[in-house]
């Protein structure tokens, strides 16, 4: 690989690895410092809030009923807090463009930085391939009775799909200046949906339209195959994401404190975001019953009813949740659009990827290939099956690929890091065991689905596949690049 030319570069002879690490360090401190630096503290709070109270967990976790707040709580212990610590002190000595690609190409090597990278791509592009479904399924909730065919419409459902990334597009090759408004504003309109929720069952408790409402009932866990499947995705799923936005610490003011700050604010709002919304959904719909695609809007179809104020309210609050899924979509694809051109910088991909826009200042090459791909995925992922299996076909391959960059992120303060001054402290260390293990159990179970499906061999077969093939071919760029770069 071609050294990039870095005043101050050290010296590699003393120490191969320790050398190439302290390189990476400062190839990646140098580009960082071209970028324009337009997040502050308050788009790093809402943008974690957003990004990371996703809409659909809340129906995951109704389907273990009153054990969902026992399986929340062993989430946030065993993976929410242990996230949040190695993602702080990772990017307190690592406050640079990609994130956890950085840190995983600095702490580990080049190889397994590439990788993450490409694994974060892929889990980018394969959950903006199922917007389709998400808005279609909002929007059949909008209209009500009638418009229940939309929902289960695959030629609606990918025309919403193409129409949403190529809007996504757009506004990426706008930019954050503009785009970060939009993000800002989905995690507003998204905790307002959330307020709306949670007080729905309160509201008709004290009208008697319904038995007294105890959210906070606790039942005694059954672990089975099925409920320890779902605390995975509770987990990794749900309550994972906090690194996601150092992808942007190039483009954040003071990214050291700014996303250590805002993930400490947001954490105790999405935490009761989680609780309280799964239990509302259990107040309306069974287990069984629950739509994984678009609980909320279900909740809010039954809470409201048919006729009155509910036939203003209720629509007006999955429009709400429509903004927030458009918003998170938005960041989802901007920041991985800054993957490609990281590893171009560092000549991991081709120079074709760090093109930048003479005028917009965006990558718009990289832009146009994640559009691309993404439209192509959710053509693929609809195809001969049912929308909710769709969803899980998509939803749990985005979620092996994201389960896999954090095994990376755990292992980096584990056996990485050499080249840093002082190592992890010991509880960092414990505190990144449980997430891997955490994580290794996600990974291992998402295989597997939560719904009826026609053939669980059948869904486990076409994951597994999706997932080695596409690492198979990211690893043949890898070397095949290398040895261009050679």
């Amino acid at each position: 690989m071609p050294v990039p030319d870095v005043q101050g570069a050290p010296d590699l002879r003393s120490d191969p690895d320790v050398g190439r690490a302290r390189l990476a360090e400062a190839s990646a401190e140098a580009h960082s410092g071209t970028l324009t630096r337009v997040l502050g503290l308050r788009d790093i709070a809402l943008t974690q809030i957003v990004f990371v109270v996703g809409v659909t967990w809340v129906g995951a976790a109704a389907k273990l009923g009153n054990q969902q707040i026992f399986f929340w709580l062993a989430a946030m212990l065993l993976f929410y807090l242990p996230q949040a610590a190695v993602v702080i002190y990772l990017t307190s000595r690592m406050p640079f463009e990609g994130g956890l690609y950085q840190w995983a190409r600095i702490g580990l090597s080049d190889a397994m930085g590439f990788m993450v990278a490409w694994n974060l791509w892929l889990f980018a592009v394969v959950l903006l391939s199922s917007i389709g479904l998400v808005v279609s399924t909002n929007l059949s909730y909008v209209v009500g009775g009638t418009g229940s065919w939309i929902a289960h419409s695959p030629g609606f459902i990918s025309a919403a799909n193409v129409g949403v990334i190529v809007g996504l597009a757009v506004l990426a090759m706008i930019g954050l200046r503009v785009s970060r408004w939009v993000h800002n504003g989905g995690s507003i309109a998204l905790m307002m949906a959330f307020a709306v929720l949670i007080g729905l069952p309160f509201v008709r408790a004290a009208r008697g339209a319904q038995p007294a409402y105890h959210p906070l009932v606790v039942a005694a866990p059954a672990f089975t195959l099925l409920s320890l499947n779902i605390f995975g995705k509770l987990a990794v799923g749900a309550l994972s994401g906090f690194e996601y936005v150092a992808v942007l610490a190039g483009e954040c003011k003071d990214p050291t404190r700014t996303i250590g700050r805002g993930t400490i604010i947001a954490a105790p709002i999405i935490s009761v975001m989680f609780i309280l919304g799964t239990s509302a959904v259990l107040a309306f719909v069974a287990p069984a019953d629950v739509n994984l695609i678009g609980p909320i809007p279900q909740v809010l179809r039954l809470g409201f009813g048919q006729g009155g104020v509910g036939e203003i309210i209720a629509p007006a609050a999955i429009l709400l949740l429509t903004m927030r899924t458009l918003a998170n979509s938005s960041i989802i694809f901007t920041t991985t659009t800054r993957l490609p051109v990281v590893a171009g910088w560092d000549h991991l991909l081709p120079q074709w990827f760090t093109r930048i826009h003479p005028r917009l200042g965006t990558p718009v090459n990289s832009i146009a290939v994640v559009a691309v791909v993404s439209i192509l995925f959710g053509l693929g992922g609809i195809a001969g099956v049912h929308e909710q299996e769709a969803y899980q076909l998509l939803d749990n391959a985005a979620g092996i690929f994201y389960g896999l960059t954090y095994l990376v992120l755990f292992a980096v303060p584990l056996i990485g890091l050499r080249a840093l001054p002082v190592r992890p402290p010991v509880w960092l260390r414990v505190a990144a065991v449980s997430g891997f293990c955490v994580t290794l159990l996600y990974v291992g179970l998402s295989i597997l689905p939560i719904i009826d499906v026609a053939s669980w061999q059948g869904f486990a077969a076409k994951i597994s596949t999706v997932i080695v093939v596409c690492n198979l071919i990211g690893y043949a760029i890898y070397k095949g690049q290398g040895r261009r770069g050679h």
